[in-house]
């Protein structure tokens, strides 16, 4: 699992401090934390960057980031995948009508379009938008899923999330008796 901090239009002090704060809780439990966008700040606080499309490219950001720290970037066709080339993994989106962004009027991926796009990636490439547990398990060959609206919205976080994990079947994920009671 792993951590994202975007803020789009913070300013840049409130944002660091959010920063320093996310990497310390992610420190405390052993997840990689991501800063998006933001060079300056991911190498202030030791975390990995995220690279959102309109931002330069992994291989104009690598020379600049300490070994064993991971870029990863958003890809939304073929033109930014091959911009993309260089990262350590992707996300791909919207796969499905994200419940983030109700106006969002991007066409969606599909699972057709994620998995034509996870196919060409050198990298894992992870879903995003609209994911739920029943539609990752419909998504053959998934590495991975980014959520947002699924466990920040949803009544029972904790279960959503647990919900989410055992689709994906990743190790360690809470048993059904756990995750329902």
């Amino acid at each position: 699992m792993g951590v994202q901090h975007r803020h789009p239009g913070a300013a840049s002090r409130p944002f660091l401090a959010q920063a320093r704060l996310l990497a310390a809780l992610c420190a405390r439990h052993a997840n990689p934390l991501f800063v998006s966008a933001r060079l300056d700040v991911a190498l202030l606080v030791g975390a990995h960057l995220h690279l959102p499309v309109d931002a330069p490219t992994p291989a104009d950001v690598r020379p600049h980031l300490p070994a064993g720290r991971w870029v990863s970037a958003s890809v939304h066709d073929e033109a930014e995948l091959a911009r993309a080339d260089g990262a350590d993994l992707l996300l791909l989106s919207p796969v499905f009508r994200p419940g983030s962004k109700p106006n969002d009027t991007r066409p969606t991926l599909g699972r057709e379009g994620y998995a034509r796009l996870a196919a060409r990636s050198r990298c894992p490439a992870f879903a995003l938008g609209g994911i739920r547990a029943e539609r990752l398990t419909a998504l053959l060959g998934v590495e991975g899923a980014a959520v947002r609206s699924a466990v920040l919205e949803a009544e029972d976080p904790a279960a959503a999330a647990a919900e989410l994990l055992a689709a994906l079947d990743v190790p360690g994920a809470p048993p059904e008796a756990l995750r329902a009671g």
